[in-house]
């Protein structure tokens, strides 16, 4: 059994949702599996742990700072771990290539490069902004050509069967091989 970390940061809590569907994935397969919000976390990462993925979310282009602090801080513990990078956002949904962008400017400012990486769509989610973000996403949404401008709904972009797919292969290279080289 693998013991498995899944540090990630969030905003609005899809990224959360991901994680904690991901932890549960890898429970359900025998391994044991911890998800820590880095927002409200020490930045080292803790000791003990086989396996890492990381989770962030972009908003305004950006992925959360303080995951790329988080990232930077422990650069080379990630490199001796199995670890992966998972990103969370609107633009996996409606433009997968600037999304892939976003993972390598990341890649670029944190200096890791992990082997494993999966671009997932977020959420939208007019039901809880307040209204000028209301307004201001439904006229970014608006503006790219999506349809999905009913205020009084949520959307959500995530594919969760994608996410269990990346969870799965996660851990099954993991269990093929424990010691990334």
């Amino acid at each position: 059994m693998a013991k498995i970390l899944i540090p990630y940061g969030t905003t609005e809590g899809q990224t959360a949702r991901i994680a904690e569907y991901i932890s549960d994935v890898l429970q359900a397969r025998g391994h044991g599996a911890d998800t820590l919000d880095l927002k409200h976390a020490d930045h080292d990462l803790p000791e003990g742990y086989d396996g890492v993925i990381v989770g962030a979310s972009i908003h305004a282009g950006k992925h959360e700072g303080f995951v790329a602090d988080f990232v930077r801080r422990n650069r080379a513990a990630l490199e001796h771990l199995h670890a992966a990078l998972f990103s969370v956002s609107l633009s996996a949904h409606a433009d997968p290539e600037e999304a892939q962008k976003y993972v390598s400017e990341f890649e670029d400012a944190t200096g890791w490069h992990p082997s494993t990486v999966a671009v997932f769509g977020g959420a939208l989610l007019y039901t809880q902004y307040g209204f000028l973000k209301r307004m201001m996403m439904k006229k970014i949404v608006s503006s790219q050509g999506s349809a999905d401008t009913d205020t009084g709904r949520d959307y959500i972009y995530t594919e969760w069967d994608g996410v269990r797919r990346f969870a799965e292969e996660f851990v099954a290279a993991l269990e093929r091989n424990p010691a990334p080289e």
